[in-house]
């Protein structure tokens, strides 16, 4: 296992890089790259081909990427079924499983298992779900995701409208005096993470903006934290 996301400051910008986004063939050094970079956790994107419109990759992936980085990996379920794999995900070095609230079956069972896996627990909504609909959750959960695109696919174009969506989650998290992170995933470069930073998140979930930068993954992180400082 790396380390747990409970040990980074919620109220810090952290740079997720989503491996979606990387070399598969060099995966490992790929890895290794945006560590150096100055990442602070590894997005994993698992996607079924059923719940959204893709396939990536399964636990034998995220077993073989566990020994290259301490790194906390965030694992997010797009899938229909979380709590058939939560399991598999946990025992291959998930630190942290995120499941889709509009996913099959009690979101408090499934919240139940992957804390009974030893992982900390987020909630992900897509861009048409209510804010309204996590916030029962916030008690239970380490983290809140926020869609900002249409699961299935990277490198697509930030939805700006769902920045109210991220304040009202924000709202809660402040009101309730709780650690939760709040992340978003879609579009997020250096062009909108200060409007992303602004509405609330602190936790940024980037894959094209950082591993096919350019000027390199140090160039893009740095880019993206600078907003905060």
């Amino acid at each position: 296992m790396g380390q747990s996301i409970k040990n980074l400051d919620n109220d810090t910008l952290l740079v997720a890089p989503s491996i979606l986004a990387a070399d598969f063939a060099d995966l490992g050094a790929d890895i290794r790259r945006v560590e150096k970079a100055g990442a602070d956790i590894v997005h994993i994107d698992v996607m079924d081909g059923h719940f959204v419109p893709n396939i990536s990759l399964g636990p034998p992936v995220v077993k073989s990427i566990r020994k290259v980085t301490n790194l906390p990996f965030d694992t997010h379920l797009m899938i229909s079924e979380p709590r058939k794999y939560a399991e598999s995900f946990a025992k291959a070095g998930s630190d942290h499983i995120t499941f889709h609230l509009e996913s099959e079956g009690d979101p408090k069972k499934t919240i139940d298992l992957i804390r009974s896996l030893g992982c900390t627990v987020g909630i992900c909504l897509k861009p048409k779900t209510s804010a309204k609909l996590v916030l029962p959750f916030l008690e239970l959960i380490d983290m809140v995701l926020v869609m900002t695109v249409e699961p299935g696919f990277g490198g697509q174009s930030f939805i700006a409208d769902m920045m109210p969506k991220v304040r009202e989650i924000r709202d809660a998290i402040t009101a309730e005096n709780r650690k939760t992170h709040l992340e978003v995933d879609g579009g997020v470069d250096a062009d909108t993470v200060g409007e992303v930073f602004a509405a609330g998140a602190n936790m940024m979930v980037a894959g094209t903006s950082v591993f096919r930068h350019p000027e390199g993954a140090e160039f893009a992180i740095n880019a993206l934290k600078r907003v905060a400082e």
